[in-house]
């Protein structure tokens, strides 16, 4: 395909509750979507892709305004001077941007437009892309740190009322081993792991060893992101499960991971590994070593929550990911919102990775938009 010109929208989008982890706390999203505008041999198609990044790098050094700068001013070149040599594809453009250096949620958000107007102009769903077969995956939710434990209580009972089929209890120093125990002995069956989203340092490894009684699927990221080996360690004298969050940034990294045995399992993020491709990659890398993954989120709108969908059907995604309804976040979706039924979501059958936006949300949600020429 030919990429005539790129929009880039960054949106401003209200949770419906706050959302609380161990670095922040979230009452709104900023989405950068882009739209990217292209010529193929099936004549003119649109695709759009999400940025994960935050409104400020607390996850990871990337965050929303500096990723549209680094698209703006870096990626969009680059990917115009390739595309004076010939057509691009999305298979291709990770090689064309990769003088440039991390900013890993920036080229997600942009290759994933260009795989969505792929697509479209093929009529290929994702799940065909992928060669995935299973018409829906089971969902998970993510419950942040809330203010008491009765709180979290009624809020757990809630998902679980809905019919969520694995809850993730967000944790952090002082909130971790008590509101553990009080939704396990309220949901003893409920399949439950947790998140520390990198708050604790190895010298914590004896309190986090009293994790242990709860019967959890994992523990995810409990360390810093660079710290593997001390994953490892940890993992040695922890009978839950280790997975790995914000250490695995790529298929070498996962294979680092697992060789070392810090990760018995992994949580794949899409935009934080770079792309959806890297993502398979990613899966195939833990399938081949008989090691678990999970499809993880960044509080995605409907521009990516389908084909996060997708890519949890393929065959190594054996527990259940945070690809959760709409309405957990958002009151209003981008698009026609993702419903939960009976404990999971559809996956899409649509062509590309999202059905066009409504073109009056965007408009509604919008904060700034920027049009790049690429031609």
């Amino acid at each position: 395909m030919q990429i005539d010109h790129v929009t880039i929208h960054e949106l401003q989008i209200p949770l419906v509750s706050p959302f609380t982890t161990s670095f922040s706390t979230q009452y709104a999203r900023t989405v950068v979507a882009i739209e990217v505008a292209a010529r193929t041999s099936a004549g003119e198609v649109t695709g759009w892709g999400e940025c994960g990044a935050l409104a400020e790098p607390v996850y990871s050094e990337e965050y929303a305004t500096g990723a549209v700068d680094v698209i703006e001013r870096f990626l969009l070149p680059r990917l115009a001077e390739a595309q004076r040599d010939g057509a691009l594809s999305a298979e291709t453009c990770a090689s064309h941007v990769e003088s440039i250096v991390g900013h890993r949620m920036a080229k997600a958000a942009l290759e994933s437009a260009i795989l969505d107007a792929q697509l479209k102009a093929s009529q290929t769903s994702f799940a065909s892309y992928l060669g995935v077969t299973a018409s829906s995956v089971p969902s998970g939710v993510s419950v942040g740190i809330q203010e008491s434990i009765p709180r979290l209580l009624e809020t757990v009972a809630g998902y679980v009322d809905e019919g969520y089929q694995r809850i993730k209890l967000k944790i952090q120093p002082g909130w971790d081993i008590e509101p553990v125990r009080a939704v396990r002995e309220a949901h003893p069956d409920v399949p439950l792991q947790v998140d520390a989203n990198a708050a604790y340092t190895l010298v914590d490894s004896a309190h986090l060893r009293g994790l242990d009684a709860f019967d959890l699927l994992l523990i995810e990221q409990p360390l810093g992101e660079a710290d593997m080996r001390q994953h490892a360690e940890l993992a040695r004298v922890m009978a839950t499960p280790m997975c790995l969050d914000e250490s695995v940034v790529s298929a070498e990294g996962a294979a680092d991971a697992i060789a070392l045995g810090a990760a018995a399992v992994i949580n794949i993020k899409p935009s934080r590994v770079g792309g959806y491709l890297e993502a398979r990659r990613i899966h195939d890398v833990a399938r081949a070593s008989g090691t678990a993954v999970w499809c993880g989120g960044m509080l995605e709108t409907g521009l990516a929550r389908g084909a996060n969908a997708a890519l949890a059907g393929l065959p190594g995604f054996t527990l259940p990911g945070d690809i959760s309804a709409s309405s957990r976040f958002y009151d209003r979706d981008l698009t026609t919102p993702f419903v939960l039924r009976d404990g999971r979501i559809d996956v899409p059958t649509f062509a590309g990775l999202c059905k066009q936006p409504d073109e009056a949300a965007i408009a509604d949600f919008a904060v700034d938009v920027r049009h790049v020429d690429v031609s």
